[in-house]
């Protein structure tokens, strides 16, 4: 059936400066939530759990927390 959660995790910004490559502008220290489809993969990366939730609500999804 369709996938309709998502999951959102606190993560910090180092843990994925890295993979962004220069697409990410912020201290390394600094919390931001991972936004991930059931299937594992990372589909946003928000600067707050209130963005995670709200974004996943705009495209149909529920977010769920992760910790």
């Amino acid at each position: 059936g369709m996938q309709t959660h998502v999951y959102a995790r606190p993560i910090q910004a180092k843990e994925i400066l890295e993979d962004l490559k220069g697409q990410l502008d912020v201290p390394p220290e600094t919390w931001l939530y991972s936004v991930h489809a059931a299937n594992g993969v990372r589909v946003a990366i928000v600067d707050s759990r209130e963005a995670a939730f709200q974004g996943a609500a705009a495209y149909g999804y529920q977010a769920l927390s992760v910790h």
